[in-house]
């Protein structure tokens, strides 16, 4: 049974009003994407947890062909109501199983979603199904955190976020280092209401990354410190890695 985060459950609706993106701006994640996609073999792209569309949508209007799987119909719903996004095809599951028709030029995750796969296996499954969808030469591309960023800033109480929409905002992150797990909760003040949204992840460092990419027959061919395309080095917050089918 596919499960739903409760936030993409109760608020769909609100999601684009109060989350920005962690790892870097949309113009700067369609960008490279956009850059990676000409690089990769032609075909059609596939995004996993494509959620409300801010990715999608924006690489669709540069002419790409862009699908995406889902676990939410209430995100969906959001993306469907946007211009051009009736026009994409999207399956519904848990995206760690890539059950979607079709090979890819390239497979995409984007906002730390591959992290919110709850254990490694669906990690490595993850890995696995995407190498199986992709044309030969094609991508695979993920981004994230960096675990020893996750610790310097995890407790010490609450601190204030920036929200999309300048609703007021706090975020408070507990550290679970035996599972390598981690939760974010968020207060939102809304309308004069607070709103409790909590995500969880599951995270994993570069290297483990690697070895699961190796596992499913990818390997990488190069990882930068943010969609920026910023050389990834020891001041890196994060990460974007992107792994290759061989030809």
């Amino acid at each position: 049974m596919t499960t739903v985060p409760r936030y993409a459950g109760d608020f769909a609706d609100r999601y684009d009003d109060w989350f920005t993106p962690s790892t870097g701006s949309t113009k700067e994640t369609v960008d490279l994407l956009a850059r990676l996609a000409r690089s990769a073999p032609p075909g059609p792209l596939l995004e996993l947890g494509i959620g409300t569309g801010r990715v999608a949508l924006p690489l669709a209007g540069r002419g790409h062909q862009v699908h995406g799987i889902d676990a939410a119909p209430t995100m969906v719903d959001q993306l469907r109501a946007k211009p051009g996004g009736d026009e994409l095809t999207i399956s519904f599951g848990d995206f760690s199983e890539v059950d979607h028709d079709g090979e890819f030029a390239m497979v995409y995750v984007a906002n730390g979603t591959f992290f919110e796969l709850p254990t490694q296996q669906a990690q490595l499954r993850c890995f696995a199904r995407a190498a199986q969808r992709l044309l030969p030469g094609g991508l695979f591309v993920l981004d994230g955190h960096l675990p020893e960023v996750l610790a310097a800033h995890s407790g010490g109480g609450a601190q204030s976020v920036a929200s999309a929409n300048g609703d007021p905002m706090l975020r408070t992150r507990r550290l679970q280092p035996a599972s390598q797990r981690y939760t974010s909760d968020y207060l939102v003040l809304d309308e004069g209401i607070f709103r409790h949204v909590q995500v969880v992840f599951r995270y994993a460092a570069p290297g483990e990354l690697d070895l699961m990419a190796a596992a499913a027959g990818l390997r990488l061919r190069e990882r930068f410190g943010g969609w920026s395309g910023a050389p990834f080095d020891d001041s890196s917050r994060w990460h974007i890695s992107v792994y290759e089918l061989p030809a």
